[in-house]
């Protein structure tokens, strides 16, 4: 019996989009935050695209947590009043 060989992978990636979410519950409310962001790799013999991923995670996330900061914020400047 023949021994097939093991199929390699010939796609190459040009893109990478990644999206994050949280939920945060404030009082009676409910707030869904979510960033998504998409990036182009541009076809360069130097680029890591392990090191592009990370820190397009690092951008959607930072994103998302300003984002809750600023419902934390409202929150209790409405609260206070």
């Amino acid at each position: 019996m023949a021994r097939s060989k093991k199929y390699e992978q010939q796609a190459q990636t040009t893109m990478i989009r990644f999206t994050s979410r949280a939920s945060i519950n404030k009082g009676n409310n409910y707030y869904t935050i979510e960033a998504c962001e998409e990036r182009i790799i541009p076809d360069l013999p130097d680029v890591d695209l392990i090191k592009e991923k990370k820190m397009l995670w690092d951008a959607v996330n930072e994103e998302v947590d300003r984002q809750l900061v600023d419902i934390e914020n409202a929150y209790n400047h409405i609260k206070k009043k």
